[in-house]
């Protein structure tokens, strides 16, 4: 597609038509996931069984599926991590297009504040230390050590960022450089001191990513932080957009920029801090995306968002289906998956495209 015919993806009908096409895009891939693994399901009875259990019955029928478990494969195992991929790729989005808008800066993800160094540290402790004999902490595990050093990380972040006046876009990012810093440093100190190969091991492999613990206890707090983190954000087009401009120009438009950088701080930390307690460190989803949404959508965040959220969610589906398909028997971490994918068409935007971030 030409850049000419990209730019009017942005305005106009093509635009509702390309959101469309994505929303049935990623309804098949769905499909198509759950249909594929070390027990291949054929499409057809896959949609079936889909149909039949999300319409109560009336729509869908089982009578040609060859075997039961099949409907426990897709229902009880399969399900949850689609639903899961697609969260977590809708909120990584989501966080590296605020957080870009926030910070002013085409590098941002969202673990540019240190987040991802504070959730590593405290599932790093959560793993090779442990909570004690506190049976409240200790039954959440990693996950709650996790999302509390990612949240105790965000704090700090802010309250630097803020001493001796406002929260401008460069203190947040030398905050987030300085205590992300720190966090990896006790990190590697506790990973240093550690006798537990094992141990080691599992930070390592929850380091680089997995949706391996996706299940349907867990999603219901994944759906409620991230859809609700996606609708407010749908409608901050308007301070996204100011934030691109500059403290300047919102001065003349009377928006206080630093009021909004600590809010969005705050809940893209939250929407972040479930993401990585849930599915550990999962990379360039939030770098890439949001880059790639521009260039059909343009920098308007009006339009940018929900394009954005839709090809992030698409977007980790696949690389789900890739991590547990590409070696036979084998699931690879997804961090992996998005991290090949993602670096040689950052890459590609950077030396071929000629690619300028906010226009």
């Amino acid at each position: 597609m030409k850049k000419k015919d990209l730019s009017k993806i942005g305005m106009g009908k093509s635009y509702y038509v390309f959101i469309f096409l994505l929303v049935g895009i990623i309804l098949l891939s769905a499909v198509f996931s759950v249909s594929i693994g070390q027990v291949n399901i054929p499409f057809t009875q896959a949609m079936d069984i889909l149909l039949h259990a999300l319409t109560n019955g009336r729509l869908g029928s089982l009578d040609h599926v060859q075997s039961e478990s099949y409907l426990n494969i897709i229902l009880q195992v399969r399900m949850p991590r689609v639903i899961f991929a697609l969260l977590i790729g809708i909120g990584l989005a989501l966080c590296g297009t605020v957080m870009q808008a926030v910070v002013q800066n085409p590098l941002a993800d969202p673990y540019i504040l240190g987040i991802s160094s504070g959730a590593s540290l405290g599932a790093t402790f959560a793993i090779l230390v442990g909570f004690g004999s506190s049976a409240f902490l200790s039954q959440f595990g990693v996950a709650f050590g996790a999302f509390v050093g990612a949240m105790i990380t965000s704090m700090a972040v802010l309250i630097l960022s803020s001493i001796g006046g406002k929260a401008t876009s460069v203190k947040l990012v030398l905050s987030g450089v300085v205590i992300g810093a720190l966090c990896s440093s006790f990190a590697s100190l506790i990973i240093y001191f550690a006798n537990n190969a094992e141990g080691i091991k599992t930070v390592t492999f929850w380091s680089m990513g997995s949706l391996a613990s996706a299940s349907w206890d867990k999603t219901p707090i994944l759906a409620i932080v991230v859809l609700l983190g996606s609708a407010l954000f749908l409608f901050q087009h308007r301070v996204l957009n100011t934030m691109l401009l500059g403290d300047e120009s919102a001065i003349t438009l009377g928006i206080n920029l630093s009021a909004f950088r600590k809010l969005y701080m705050i809940i893209t930390a939250l929407v972040t801090g479930t993401m990585v307690a849930y599915s550990g460190m999962i990379g360039f989803v939030g770098l890439i995306i949001p880059h790639i949404t521009r260039g059909i959508f343009g920098a308007d965040h009006k339009r940018l968002m929900l394009g954005t959220l839709l090809l992030g969610g698409l977007f980790m589906i696949w690389a789900d289906i890739l991590s547990r398909t590409l070696i036979h028997n084998v699931e690879l971490p997804i961090g992996i998956i998005t991290s090949v994918i993602g670096s040689p068409l950052f890459i590609y935007m950077i030396v071929k495209r000629g690619y300028n971030f906010g226009g």
